[in-house]
């Protein structure tokens, strides 16, 4: 008997337990692709909260502390960030999966893929800051990728342009920065890891980019100009440089947007 898909995906996504989280992001795509879970729209409660453990602390941007390699605590905070943005990740895709119902079946089968390839993620950041005798809630962060979803909840347009297309890119664009900072302190285990993570990524911005312009044709949209428009309309401190654009074009950037993005850079 199926089981119905966004109600699945929204249990994973309200999961708090770390271990039951990832084992449900996996299974998710799992019993997708054998045929367990059907798509069929569903009325289910609003999510504003999603499930995480009670550490780490969230707190501002601004009060994050500055993660310097030059310690092991130094390192492991900045791995920490990494699998913080890696779990907020999980939580995001689940959340396209249960929130955009009467979607084409094949933007499900990406983004329960997405949410599978975040859990491997994040299983393998969080068995790092274990052999560096730390794990994830050691450090505070904070909730800027939630707090966009929140903000682009109404609309799988607005969704897949501003997460995939803008947050999710600019790690395209730091993770090859961050390889080679681990790198020069000899720490190649953590250099393999972020390497699979961008490689992963780059596929991950790429749905991104392929379900907006899909949505965009729906709608009869530019869907260039109307990126541009959002972006605008999200983003008045500008877009930070610089851009990994061969990554970028292999995740569905343009050269124009490319180009466009790099005159829109904050150069701070």
């Amino acid at each position: 008997m199926q089981q119905n898909l966004h109600a699945a995906a929204q249990r994973c996504l309200l999961a708090t337990d770390i271990t039951e989280k990832l084992d449900l992001a996996t299974r998710l795509f799992a019993d997708w692709r054998a045929g367990r879970l059907c798509a069929e729209p569903v009325e289910l409660p609003d999510v504003v909260e999603p499930g995480r453990p009670a550490r780490p602390v969230l707190v501002p941007p601004s009060r994050v502390p500055r993660r310097r390699l030059g310690s092991r605590e130094g390192r492991a905070a900045l791995i920490h960030a990494v699998a913080h943005i890696e779990f907020n990740a999980i939580n995001l895709a689940c959340d396209a999966v249960w929130r955009f119902q009467g979607l084409p079946d094949a933007y499900y089968g990406d983004w329960l893929q997405v949410a599978a390839e975040e859990s491997r993620h994040f299983a393998l950041l969080q068995a790092r800051l274990r052999k560096l005798g730390h794990d994830y809630g050691d450090f505070p962060a904070h909730d800027g990728l939630w707090e966009l979803a929140l903000q682009t909840r109404d609309d799988p347009l607005r969704r897949m342009a501003l997460v995939p297309r803008v947050m999710e890119a600019r790690g395209l664009d730091v993770t090859p920065g961050m390889m080679e900072r681990f790198a020069q302190i000899g720490d190649q285990e953590t250099v393999a890891i972020l390497g699979i993570i961008l490689e992963d990524e780059i596929g991950h911005v790429e749905a991104g980019s392929r379900w907006f312009r899909h949505l965009c044709e729906a709608r009869g949209l530019d869907p260039e100009q109307h990126y541009f428009e959002l972006l605008e309309q999200a983003f008045v401190g500008g877009i930070r440089c610089p851009l990994h654009r061969e990554a970028r074009l292999e995740a569905g950037f343009s050269e124009s947007e490319l180009d466009r993005l790099e005159a829109l850079c904050k150069k701070s």
